[in-house]
């Protein structure tokens, strides 16, 4: 007769399951990519495009080294998130669903456009459409990033509402709507005036774009 005889493992030890590690909360990453656009315009405005470094800008931040290439994978990616924050930024307000019920369009873009202009040259707008200028040649993506991520999307916005403007019989001239470079034009002449072309002679970029307005406008 055959006798078996069987032997029981003993149950192994469930291995401890392996933590997950929680990436960087959206509050964080927010904070970070602020940090970084912020040291960005700092370097920018400094040392221009040419003589900015992602290792600087990341020292200025205050994060690791390799940090500002996570969120923007080269340099004109990174001129094009500060030209996207600070620039494009300042116009926010001029959409045709902005305009309050009743409000004039004339009286719309003085409310939507009048505060960009006054800081202006405060804010760093006007320090980086000059580096476009000076830098552009040597660096033509610079001119292509401002063109796509401020200039055209401004101009968009200003036809829009000429277009409104002119319907609603407003506007003195309708050349507005067709060339909507018009009512930034102050702002160029006034940045290229006041730091390149005769700075000791400054002239008021508001003052100008009120002249504007009621050349287009006619009087308040």
């Amino acid at each position: 007769m055959t006798h078996w005889s069987f032997q029981i493992k003993p149950r192994e030890a469930a291995l401890p399951a392996t933590p997950r590690t929680r990436g960087p909360s959206p509050d964080k990453t927010s904070r970070t990519r602020r940090a970084i656009v912020a040291a960005a315009l700092a370097e920018f405005l400094e040392k221009g495009f040419a003589g900015t470094a992602m290792a600087g800008v990341a020292e200025r931040a205050g994060v690791a080294k390799g940090t500002p290439y996570r969120y923007f994978p080269t340099k004109e990616a990174l001129f094009e998130g500060v030209i996207e924050e600070v620039i494009a930024g300042a116009w926010s307000l001029l959409e045709v669903e902005e305009r309050a019920p009743g409000e004039s369009w004339r009286g719309f873009l003085h409310r939507a456009v009048l505060p960009g202009v006054q800081d202006f040259e405060t804010s760093g707008r006007a320090v980086l459409a000059r580096l476009v200028v000076t830098e552009g040649a040597h660096f033509p993506s610079l001119v292509e990033v401002y063109r796509r991520a401020a200039f055209r999307p401004l101009l968009a916005r200003i036809r829009q509402v000429a277009k409104a403007a002119q319907a609603a019989g407003e506007l003195r001239d309708p050349t507005l709507a067709r060339h909507p470079q018009l009512l930034v034009a102050p702002l160029w002449f006034g940045m290229l005036n006041n730091a390149i072309l005769d700075p000791t002679d400054p002239v008021s970029i508001q003052a100008l774009f009120l002249t504007q307005m009621e050349l287009l406008f006619g009087p308040a």
